[in-house]
């Protein structure tokens, strides 16, 4: 699904993924419409402008969330300000990307969108994992680890290279696995500590310490 109040990028947005292969099932210029709209057709993933007529992008991607929690959100924004980039990933917004971004870059960030991975431009990975590690570092309640799910050797070892905000396809060639491996053993991970996506998992990761 397409979010963007200007219709000639929207529309060029959706005819762009029409020819690479996507199922485009919806397209909207608003942001309550697109909620509502989302929850009808339940999109996969949805490429989401930050800057709309009615709510912001970051309200959007709350109310996606509340309405589908397994949903993945591409931020495609023109605005590479910090606070703008942190409020849409802390709202749940799987990626950020810049609109400078070239096509086969934004169609790339789709496919790794759909597949769980955090994509963002080039320069924002960093700002977004010295995020994680600010939150992780302020008082919270504590959890037992004994009480934590139990993961296998692999599930850690993924995890902790997840945690180091390496891509799928870095950590398949770290350790010798298929992409579609270590998908799964994200996939089971996620399962096992009962979080959405792989930017929960990120934090999740950080807070234990796996990304040193």
């Amino acid at each position: 699904m397409v979010v963007d109040d200007h219709p000639m990028w929207r529309e060029g947005v959706a005819r762009d993924l029409t020819e690479a292969g996507h199922q485009v099932v919806a397209t909207s210029g608003e942001g309550r419409q697109a909620v509502r709209v989302a929850a009808a057709v339940r999109p996969d993933v949805v490429v989401l402008d930050l800057q709309l007529p009615d709510i912001s992008g970051v309200a959007v991607v709350q109310g996606l969330r509340a309405v589908l929690p397994q949903v993945r959100v591409l931020m495609l924004s023109a605005s590479g300000e910090q606070q703008d980039v942190l409020d849409a990933v802390k709202a749940g917004a799987t990626g950020y990307l810049l609109k400078s971004a070239a096509p086969a870059e934004f169609l790339d960030a789709v496919r790794r969108t759909a597949a769980g991975e955090p994509v963002f431009t080039p320069g924002l990975a960093g700002l977004v994992l010295g995020e994680y590690r600010r939150l992780a570092a302020a008082p919270r309640a504590s959890v037992r680890d004994d009480a934590a799910p139990r993961l296998t050797d692999r599930e850690t070892e993924v995890l902790r290279l997840v945690a180091k905000g390496m891509s799928y396809k870095q950590i398949a060639e770290r350790l010798g696995l298929s992409h579609r491996t270590v998908q799964n053993h994200v996939q089971n991970t996620l399962g096992k500590l009962q979080l959405h996506n792989r930017v929960e998992l990120t934090r999740y990761a950080i807070e234990r310490g796996l990304d040193a």
